[in-house]
């Protein structure tokens, strides 16, 4: 087995390679604007750390969200077309379940990621490998009856202190974790969801109001 992890739904290019066994490379950038621009350095890079080609890829695990749609869609749309040309399976994952998955806690914790907007893209665990929720977007203020008193972790949770006062790292989603996690999932004989974009709400970018509908003469 050689998993290919890769997530681009937080401002963390993450890229990491698993052999069925543990992680065996990984790379993560902070930049919410490259995600482009850093995705595939990041695998060349990840493969050559491990003295590896792209072919010997079996798998790949994508990070689905909820995120941005901008940055999402660059990690999928990448993952896709590594599936289609090495024919192999695209497994998609939470990215909130890789992040509850790194923060290793035993008891029920939120996961909140930033989801601008003065929102979080949220959901609450029972441990770090069991969601209990589907995952949401939704203003801190509004949500603070229901995480009172839980811990929490992610870019969001740190962002509202007054919402998640318990709140601490990770920050962001590793592709380690996620290829951790997908591995376990594997080898227990679970099923993945399609590795489909959790687009929770409509894109940043509109059609301008009035715009002028230019016909060729």
């Amino acid at each position: 087995m050689l998993l290919l992890a890769l997530d681009t739904a937080t401002p963390a290019v993450t890229v990491a390679l698993h052999d069925g066994r543990d992680v065996i490379a990984s790379s993560s950038q902070v930049d919410a604007r490259r995600h482009g621009e850093l995705l595939l350095p990041a695998i060349d890079r990840v493969l050559a750390e491990a003295g590896l080609k792209l072919d010997a890829v079996t798998g790949v695990v994508a990070g689905i969200g909820p995120g941005p749609y901008t940055g999402l869609r660059v990690g999928l749309m990448t993952a896709e077309t590594f599936g289609l040309a090495l024919g192999v399976p695209v497994h998609g994952v939470c990215t909130l379940d890789g992040l509850a998955y790194a923060a290793d806690l035993e008891g029920p914790f939120v996961v909140a990621t930033d989801a601008r907007r003065k929102e979080v893209y949220w959901a609450r665990y029972a441990d770090s490998r069991t969601r209990v929720t589907d995952p949401a977007v939704d203003r801190p203020a509004d949500i603070a009856g229901q995480v009172a008193g839980l811990p929490a972790v992610g870019a969001g949770a740190l962002l509202y202190p007054d919402t998640f006062p318990q709140a601490h790292e990770p920050e962001h989603v590793s592709a380690a974790a996620l290829a951790r996690l997908a591995a376990e999932r594997l080898a227990a004989g679970e099923e993945f969801p399609a590795p489909r974009p959790l687009y929770l709400r409509r894109p940043d970018a509109q059609v301008p109001k009035n715009y002028k509908v230019v016909t060729p003469k």
